[in-house]
């Protein structure tokens, strides 16, 4: 599954707009089968506002395709779930990273 073109859901008086928004890390990666998730996979973005959202696509009968908004801390969280980073965690989240 490729990430979504279009897509966009207003909450709370905000439009989430994968268009207008980057996509910032995804879980869709060859695995030696296929490159979806059991069916689904996730794509997290990060509006020009600084806003997070995710987006969940399915290829599952009965399931619906999904865009939520998501809180820093949870996008973050996701970030180091998910598998494919294309904007480094710290142009995503604005943060500095220290070595452990």
């Amino acid at each position: 599954m490729n990430a979504p073109e279009k897509m966009s859901r207003v909450v709370k008086g905000k439009r989430y707009d994968v268009s207008k928004a980057t996509l910032i890390a995804h879980n869709v990666y060859w695995d030696g089968h296929n490159f979806e998730r059991a069916g689904r996979n996730s794509f997290l973005y990060r509006t020009k506002k600084g806003n997070f959202f995710v987006v969940h696509l399915t290829q599952w009968q009965g399931e619906r395709d999904t865009l939520d908004p998501l809180s820093e801390q949870e996008a973050m969280d996701l970030y180091e779930r998910l598998q494919e980073h294309p904007v480094e965690y710290e142009e995503a989240f604005d943060v500095e990273i220290e070595d452990a």
